[in-house]
């Protein structure tokens, strides 16, 4: 076992590349895909997902625990729909929630938010007893790795475990995710950036004390999650001069350089 927090992390350029290898062997996870093909729609399409009895139980749950923080919906009608014993929250409606976070707050802001969500969903002590049963470990990361596929693809789509190399050593502590649902359906930056990756990064690496970097592809909407490997600053992060995607995001500023929503 190798204590990957006592190690020296050196990025490369960009500072967070990691070398992927990903083995023949590895089947995509295509839990609720709806398309004929099984794999994620084309880029610039929306995939369609036939999402079953427990999806919609974690879409209701989530957003459940957002609405506390998020701006009034427009539509009285929709909000009565959003009841507990129907799960009532489809995928498009919990994209609503996280959009009305985001509004009038700042990028910390909108990722504090989601750390209180993330800790109300956990047990008192849920950290530190996390932080016992998986420490830093190779083992600990490669496990992690493992149960984000099945646990996670209501959120973020069909994903595979693949081999990535961290201070020179080969493990299975990657994921790879095909198509962010996430992403593609809000088709935000912003949204990516500060109500996905930095908080689940941070969550990780500082309340569960196992390092996570999540690496988002903006021209593919495909991410790779590395479980051990210890995340770069947003300063030093290469999605902190990312712009918007000006055709699908409307909350796209065409004149700036940069996503508005991470300039705040």
């Amino acid at each position: 076992m190798v204590v990957l927090s006592l190690q020296v992390v050196r990025f490369p350029t960009p500072p967070y590349q990691i070398s992927l290898r990903r083995q023949s062997t590895d089947k995509i996870t295509r839990c609720g895909i709806a398309e004929p093909s099984g794999e994620p729609a084309p880029l610039g399409q929306k995939t369609k997902y036939n999402d079953g009895f427990f999806e919609k139980a974690f879409m209701t749950l989530f957003a459940r625990k957002m609405e506390k923080f998020a701006s009034p919906a427009k539509s009285k009608t929709e909000t009565k729909k959003k009841r507990w014993f129907d799960f009532g929250y489809d995928y498009e409606s919990f994209v609503d929630v996280s959009k009305r976070v985001m509004e009038g707050r700042s990028r910390q802001q909108q990722q504090e938010v989601v750390r209180e969500v993330l800790l109300s969903m956990l047990p008192p002590g849920a950290p530190a007893q996390f932080r016992k049963l998986f420490p830093p470990t190779k083992w600990a990361a490669e496990f992690n790795a493992a149960l984000t596929v099945p646990f996670f693809h209501w959120l973020v789509g069909p994903s595979e475990v693949v081999e990535v190399e961290i201070n020179g050593e080969k493990q299975r502590s990657g994921v790879h995710i095909k198509k962010c649902r996430y992403l593609e359906n809000s088709g935000c930056v912003g949204m990516c950036v500060n109500m996905c990756k930095f908080p689940t990064q941070d969550f990780f690496t500082r309340e569960f004390g196992l390092p996570l970097t999540m690496i988002p592809n903006f021209e593919d909407m495909s991410c790779e999650m590395v479980y051990g490997q210890v995340p770069p600053s947003f300063e030093d992060d290469p999605v902190s001069t990312q712009p918007c995607f000006t055709d699908i995001c409307s909350n796209a500023n065409p004149s700036s350089p940069v996503c508005p929503k991470l300039q705040a």
